[in-house]
């Protein structure tokens, strides 16, 4: 009878230590997701702005290029024959 005592006994201290682990690492998976969530906020706003300073960027080659720099003129002229070709299709569209 004193070794069922001792088995549960000892049944029992392990259950208590798995449990202990289990909230551990619980918390531990918690706090990770948390960082997770606040680097892909962190990671979405970079990105987002990188996409700014690209177009920023752009805008700037294009207006160096409409002051008489000769090295972006060419990607000038495409570019104002492509908003051409766009105001040209939305006068079509209004006509219709």
């Amino acid at each position: 009878m004193g070794e069922l005592v001792e088995i549960v006994d000892s049944l029992e201290n392990k259950v208590s230590k798995l449990l202990h682990k289990l909230e551990v690492l619980q918390q531990a998976n918690f706090k990770l997701e948390k960082e997770l969530t606040t680097i892909k906020e962190h990671q979405q706003s970079a990105q987002s702005s990188i996409v700014d300073w690209e177009e920023k960027y752009n805008s700037l080659k294009l207006a160096n290029s409409m002051l008489g720099s000769n090295t972006d003129k060419t990607e000038a002229k495409l570019k104002i024959n492509t908003l051409i070709r766009e105001l040209d299709l939305c006068i079509a569209h209004l006509a219709e």
